[in-house]
């Protein structure tokens, strides 16, 4: 039999970390090691305990829930959920700074706060810590940079993983047309990573298609178009995609192109799984451009676009999927190694500057 999932609950409300306890102790899956009323209590707790997910509140004091995430990911890094009452789908900056810093989902707190409102969303809490006790977390190390105007040092995050460069000269391909991008679990802060590392002139269209839960889409157009130099937006429908502008499907819609390159939805029983789905995404971008597509297929749990990119690298386009290394979950990426799909195999990091260089930015 296996062992339990080790959780650290980290909630400054004695009364909600009751309520979270019961919850989770009545899954024999979960055992809960050890409370904490702050963050800087949780991290004295963690040598300890040895917890394999961490679930904790936002805000609390001496240290708030963004704190010790940030905290958490350079000194232990750990799989996090945030369980607050200030995630809530209008809470657009909050939820993305703490997946931006490393949490891995959000939950937020029912609104009424009663027990019979969190028992009826016991059976998700469950799942969620089930879902993340199985993800592989890397520290984040921090790193001071100058600003411009050589006055103001700021800290930001460097994952552990070589410097990839690509000469332009040396990277051939047939002319790229669009950029269709799939991710899932983690896939925020691996979309961030590259859309923030392309230039206000990237000269093709980008598609993206992140699973996400219901009601949050709209803050990730908000949060990605703020941390890029590029335009995002929800695909219109009837929109020819236009260079520079990053398109999202809108929600519980798949986002397909018609025989004329224009943004069409379709129902989400068209095709069983996801929706939006990658995979419907990325043969439509395939059928359309067909080798002038590239493709990358991110962060994320079971095998949605890896059937896509296959269909994109027969028709020779470029095919990256993200490694096991710096994936949150390495799970649509392996998939589609495994079919043979993925033309090159790289960090995220390195993605960006591929991609710049067969584009010859």
């Amino acid at each position: 039999m296996l062992s339990p999932i080790k959780l650290l609950l980290v909630e400054d409300s004695p009364v909600v970390t009751l309520i979270l306890k019961r919850i989770f102790e009545s899954s024999p899956e979960i055992q809960v090691v050890g409370t904490a009323g702050n963050g800087l209590e949780a991290l004295r707790l963690i040598p300890k305990l040895h917890p394999e997910v961490i679930c904790t509140d936002l805000n609390m004091a001496p240290m708030n829930g963004l704190e010790f995430t940030q905290e958490v990911m350079k000194k232990f890094p750990l799989p996090i959920l945030v369980i607050s009452a200030s995630v809530q789908v209008d809470d657009t900056q909050k939820v993305f700074q703490l997946l931006k810093a490393g949490a891995l989902d959000v939950f937020p707190k029912p609104i009424g706060g009663l027990v019979s409102d969190y028992d009826r969303l016991a059976n998700q809490l469950i799942a969620k810590i089930k879902i993340l006790s199985g993800v592989k977390v890397f520290t984040r190390r921090q790193k001071m940079v100058q600003t411009e105007d050589n006055n103001t040092l700021l800290k930001i995050n460097q994952e552990p993983i070589p410097n990839y460069k690509f000469s332009k000269e040396n990277v051939k391909s047939p002319t790229i047309k669009v950029l269709a991008i799939g991710a899932s679990t983690g896939g925020p802060q691996a979309l961030y990573a590259i859309i923030s590392k392309l230039p206000a002139n990237f000269p093709v269209p980008v598609i993206c298609v992140q699973h996400i839960s219901e009601g949050f889409l709209q803050g990730l157009v908000k949060w990605l178009a703020c941390e890029s130099k590029l335009q995002v937006k929800i695909a219109g429908l009837g929109e020819v995609p236009q260079a520079g502008i990053v398109y999202l499907p809108p929600e519980k819609r798949h986002l397909e192109l018609d025989s004329h390159g224009r943004f069409i939805y379709s129902q989400a029983d068209k095709f069983p799984g996801h929706c939006p789905s990658i995979t419907v995404t990325f043969k439509s971008v395939a059928k359309f451009y067909g080798r002038t597509a590239a493709s990358v297929l991110l962060t994320g749990m079971g095998r949605d676009g890896a059937d896509g990119m296959l269909a994109i690298a027969q028709l020779g386009g470029l095919t990256i999927a993200q490694d096991q290394a710096t994936c949150v979950v390495f799970g649509m990426p392996k998939e589609a190694i495994a079919l043979g799909a993925a033309q090159y195999v790289l960090p995220v990091s390195a993605i960006a500057p591929l991609l710049l260089a067969k584009l010859k930015i």
